[in-house]
């Protein structure tokens, strides 16, 4: 078998998270670093080459949605990660895109769907008038004059859609990931407020996602009969009712022209279901994870970015009336034409409570025992699913085995378990880690005596709490723009994130003590193994400082410690070659370590 190089196995292209059909339904707009860079696409659904329609130096396209007649489109971008995102139109004959708004230090969001029947008014939230407000925006783009609707305290505005007559403004008033309300505006009226439709069915999951396509109510998301469904409330008679509820969290959800679309997280895997004209159906596509779904404006064709553990993230278009899918793109590496990718196992550990943390673990087809990467998610209110990872794959082909374990606070188990880690990070989530590495000890064909520790994000801080805290030998640890001190995160978060914060992790000021007892930098001194740190110059979320503190640290003491700094990055990697250069250095270093390799 040949020797490959983890850049063998990362996949052409990586994707943000939109997809908008044209107003025909013949062509599909999204972002990519396809050519190395962040750029606009577009590509035809019936597949062939796509053109790249808009690309703007430094900055990464974030959202895209069409203009009503199909002649242009608008999107969004930040500067090089730092989340400040300028507004902006492309004619599909124009050069240069326009800046719609490019005011520096804002933060722009466009709604799902942001433009209204005749496409002249444009919808978008801002934190332009407060920095910590996140505001909701209708721009008339004929004369730039600006209708502005505020939230309440601690709510914050996130854009839906107008309703298909143009009356009514759909907006989502969130106050933190597990906590959302549905609110209406009647633009009929001059005086109108936003009004909330969903607080009298008390504290919850409340998401608006699309209009039914007479005015008459609209399909949400809601967590109010236990795992999340999708619903549709009434205008006319202000009922909610359940339209998809399963024993598991419903998570994607479209509508349009009278079809229904939505995703069922059912451990880890997407399923896709579709109900057209009273009839629902599952149509076959390829088992993995759906992580976007919008629907054509005729609802005769559903896209979708699918990931699979065999085959990395692609844009497929599933045609309704066949039930065909077809990949639009095609971005799988090298590697992949000669290495079959190893397909995780599905496996349950004991933890706290009588609970069960569900994760997945990956072996190489070589002898064992392997030695063994403990890879923890971000968010942390995020999931470990069974997708491609070029990461993991170059691992495995160097005879490495990793363990992904969804441990408290993960999302797809219900609201209960996510919200377990509400302000106690590093309490019970470090305790499930804990029970993970004697997990692993219960594996003969893995090395437990080699184990190392890898994160992103909130990921980051896991590890680091691994090392610090945990009374484990580690081979060693990595930890990407990974937070070191949650005094120092909750102060400096984006000031629109301030509600969020307060609920999900705690108040900087009140809870200062629990944070600092629980933070990495708080117990470094006891971090014994090589560690290396990446880091993004422009984080947002996560400033350097947290990182070049705990490094010093580190290097004081005589700790192995390899830091790198990405002056053009923000929270993660948005740069192709900087991705692929970070995670070809961390392979390396993780193999080093945990091979013995000197090489």
């Amino acid at each position: 078998m040949p020797s490959f190089q983890y850049q063998d196995f990362v996949p052409a292209q990586r994707f943000q998270r939109t997809l908008a059909f044209s107003p025909q339904g013949d062509h599909i707009a999204y972002s990519s670093n396809a050519d190395g860079r962040s750029a606009l696409w577009t590509v035809s659904t019936k597949g062939g080459a796509a053109r790249k329609t808009a690309q703007i130096a430094g900055r990464i396209v974030r959202q895209a949605a069409w203009t009503p007649d199909g002649t242009g489109i608008v999107f969004t971008a930040d500067h090089e990660g730092d989340e400040q995102f300028g507004l902006f139109r492309i004619g599909l004959e124009d050069d240069e895109p326009t800046p719609i708004a490019l005011a520096p230090e804002c933060q722009r969001l466009l709604a799902s769907r942001p433009f209204d029947q005749v496409g002249r008014r444009l919808l978008y939230a801002a934190n332009d008038r407060d920095p910590s407000v996140q505001d909701l925006l209708i721009r008339d783009l004929a004369t730039g004059e600006v209708q502005r609707f505020q939230p309440e305290q601690n709510v914050m505005f996130t854009p839906v859609a107008f309703s298909p007559d143009s009356r009514w403004l759909l907006i989502s008033g969130e106050r933190s990931n597990t906590e959302a309300d549905s609110y209406l505006v009647d633009l009929l009226r001059p005086d109108a407020e936003p009004e909330c439709l969903t607080r009298t069915h008390g504290n919850g999951l409340f998401e608006p996602r699309s209009w039914a396509p007479d005015s008459s109510g609209f399909y949400l998301l809601t967590d109010l009969w236990g795992f999340t469904a999708a619903a549709f409330y009434s205008i006319t008679d202000h009922t909610l009712s359940p339209v998809a509820h399963h024993e598991w969290d419903v998570e994607e959800l479209d509508a349009a022209n009278g079809t229904l679309a939505w995703t069922v997280n059912e451990a880890g895997r997407s399923v896709l279901y579709v109900r057209r004209d009273g009839t629902v159906v599952q149509p076959d596509v390829p088992s993995g994870v759906i992580s976007m779904l919008t629907l054509s404006p005729d609802g005769r064709a559903a896209a979708m970015l699918l990931d699979t553990p065999a085959h990395p993230e692609e844009i497929v278009v599933v045609d309704l009336d066949d039930a065909v899918p077809c990949r639009l793109t095609d971005g799988r590496p090298p590697a992949l034409h000669t290495v079959t990718p190893v397909r995780p196992e599905s496996i349950t550990y004991p933890a706290s409570g009588g609970r069960e943390v569900h994760g997945f673990v990956y072996r190489p087809s070589t002898p064992g025992p392997h030695p063994v990467l403990l890879s923890i998610h971000g968010g942390p209110e995020g999931q470990e699913r069974p997708r491609y990872a070029a990461f993991y794959q170059h691992l495995l082909h160097q005879g490495i085995a990793v363990f992904a374990p969804n441990i408290a606070g993960s999302t797809g188990y219900g609201s209960a378990y996510q919200k377990l880690i509400y302000c106690d990070w590093g309490g019970i989530d470090l305790d499930d880690l804990d029970r993970a590495v004697q997990y692993l000890r219960s594996r003969p064909e893995l090395d437990a005596d080699r184990i190392a520790v890898f994160g992103g994000s909130y990921g980051g801080f896991a590890a680091l709490s691994c090392l610090a805290r945990l009374p484990h030998t580690w081979a060693a640890g990595v930890s990407i723009c990974g937070p070191s001190n949650l005094v120092t995160l909750a102060t400096e978060a984006p000031p629109t994130w301030r509600n969020y914060i307060d609920v999900i992790l705690g108040n900087p000021e009140r809870d200062a003590e629990r944070l600092l007892a629980n933070s990495p930098i708080t117990h470094a001194d006891a971090i014994k193994a090589p560690l290396m740190v990446l880091q993004g110059a422009r984080d947002p979320r996560v400033p350097r400082a947290e990182s070049d503190n705990l490094v010093e640290r580190l290097r004081d003491r005589g700790v192995h410690v390899d830091y790198q700094v990405f002056p053009d990055e923000g929270h993660g990697f948005a740069t192709q070659a900087n991705e692929v250069r970070a995670y070809t250095e961390a392979a390396t270093f993780l193999v080093t370590h945990l091979r013995g390799d000197r090489t």
